[in-house]
């Protein structure tokens, strides 16, 4: 799948350090021999799994080796319909009427269970997304059993949580989350939602439904009340139908800014309630005085670990330019050491990217950076003849201007920018239409609060990078979007205060 600047890149005369010593590292594959999939997956409405209206079905591949997984119900209109009615009917009945203290028991049970079949999630999210077993189990599912676990204790005591004020739930919440954190993505709208009391109508992505659909069989094993979660798959004409329908309440929504943008208009005008996640081009600002080793596996981290799946992936690297060189060079020899390849095997750094369209968008990308002058560093790791891989890669000489320094590239790419001063790395970090997150690194704790006041962004990391807690609020500013889930802030978006 690679471009002729792929391959060129990839014949470097520095050999990765594990083949110059003569040694690599043997396949440590994930068993999943115990993951049992089925051939079809419904839609999961009023407590049921249900074929959809139109009887159709649409497949979800492996990325990493592009094979067949299952087939899913595409939900319609009418199944859209459907679910809203079906969550209508619980939150006007049984789970509106339920004291809070009994919610936040099914809310623990669901947490409880995600925890029980945690290494069956983890699996089936890397191979339906791509992503390193290692980065699904070690960070996804644990974020998501934690945020059931938060939300089931303020159940009741929602009266407490906003001073002076009384708290009600607003009726029937439309929820659209993105491919990159499947399961995660759904804790973090259905865990809040259901503890205030509302009732969801969940519609994941298209590429990575899975995990969605294996949670909706652990709502029915915890005996969820039928009608409080409903899932309807499909792609964008669903979600447009879940947006459009006037017995929802409320829309949540994490993607893109351009559909964030086209939901906005789409309810303007109407009751509904909103809250938008959006993009991200997080700047990760490394001064001169900082932990310079540490700060490399935070970049690392921040953009490699994860493919640049994350929003808030910190794809711009602000670098004093005093230490340029020597941040760029241990960067090198950082990326020569990520291993790219199968996803659920256990020492791989950088797994698959999520889909082919996906992987021709980073390709355009790069593509333009090279036409625009930048430089190209590459890993000379061995890519894999089949599937959707991309190899970690960074750009030096890169200004603001580039596409590169604009644009969400969604994948393993950085670009390195210089800066002389605090003031010109605030000015450099904002220049952006986005505003979701940033990180800096600095061993003064003054200049860390100094620079956090002064960026646009929704969160602020310190010697650090991608750290979640579901205590914590996160959400963006300007063109990342309105709204913040986690923590008690993450309660607000689904109550009426009275």
């Amino acid at each position: 799948m690679a471009t002729d600047i792929t391959k060129k890149t990839h014949e470097t005369k520095l050999a990765p350090r594990r083949e110059r010593a003569g040694w690599t590292y043997a396949p440590s594959p994930e068993a999943k021999d115990h993951v049992r999939l089925k051939g079809r997956y419904d839609l999961f409405i009023d407590g049921k799994f249900v074929a959809p209206h139109s009887g159709k079905h649409f497949a979800t591949h492996n990325p990493a080796d592009e094979s067949h997984i299952a087939d899913v119900a595409e939900g319609d209109e009418h199944d859209v319909d459907t679910a809203v009615r079906a969550a209508r009917k619980a939150f006007e009945g049984t789970w509106g009427k339920m004291r809070g203290s009994e919610r936040g028991k099914y809310v623990y049970r669901i947490a409880r269970r995600i925890q029980e079949r945690a290494r069956e999630l983890a699996i089936v999210e890397s191979v339906d997304g791509g992503k390193p077993i290692k980065e699904s189990r070690d960070v996804d599912l644990p974020l998501a059993a934690a945020h059931f676990f938060h939300y089931a204790g303020w159940a009741d005591k929602l009266d407490y949580a906003f001073a002076g004020r009384r708290a009600r739930p607003l009726g029937v919440a439309g929820q659209i989350i993105p491919w990159n954190f499947p399961l995660l993505m759904a804790a973090w709208k259905i865990a809040p939602a259901i503890a205030c009391g509302n009732t969801v109508v969940l519609k994941p992505a298209e590429t990575t439904p899975l995990t969605a659909l294996l949670l909706a069989e652990i709502i029915q094993e915890c005996d969820l009340p039928p009608g409080v979660v409903n899932i309807v798959t499909g792609a964008g004409k669903t979600g447009g139908a879940l947006v459009d329908h006037a017995g929802v309440d409320k829309i949540a929504f994490t993607g893109s800014t351009d559909v964030g943008k086209r939901i906005q208009r789409a309810i303007a005008g109407t009751n509904k309630r909103l809250t938008l996640e959006l993009g991200g081009k997080a700047a990760n600002i490394v001064f001169a005085d900082a932990p310079i080793d540490q700060a490399v596996d935070g970049i690392v981290n921040g953009i490699y670990f994860n493919q640049g799946h994350v929003c808030c992936a910190g794809s711009r690297l602000l670098v004093e330019e005093s230490i340029h060189d020597v941040v760029v060079r241990k960067l090198s020899r950082r990326i020569e050491q990520l291993r790219v390849g199968d996803p659920l095997d256990k020492n791989t750094d950088v797994g698959a990217i999520n889909s082919k369209m996906q992987l021709e968008k980073i390709h355009e990308l790069v593509a333009a950076a090279v036409s625009e002058g930048c430089a190209i560093h590459q890993s000379s790791a061995k890519i894999p003849t089949k599937g959707y891989f991309f190899a970690p890669t960074f750009f030096t000489g890169v200004s603001q201007s580039h596409r590169i320094a604009q644009e969400e590239v969604f994948g393993p790419v950085l670009s390195v920018i210089t800066f002389r001063t605090p003031d010109e790395a605030v000015e450099k970090a904002n220049n952006t239409m986005y505003g979701l997150s940033a990180g800096i690194w600095t061993d003064k704790a003054a200049k860390v609060f100094w620079m956090a006041k002064r960026m646009r962004a929704g969160v602020v990391w310190a010697n650090t990078f991608n750290k979640f807690d579901p205590t914590s609020p996160f959400g963006g500013y300007k063109e990342s979007g309105f709204g913040r889930e986690g923590g008690r802030a993450g309660l607000a978006p689904y109550l009426e205060m009275v």
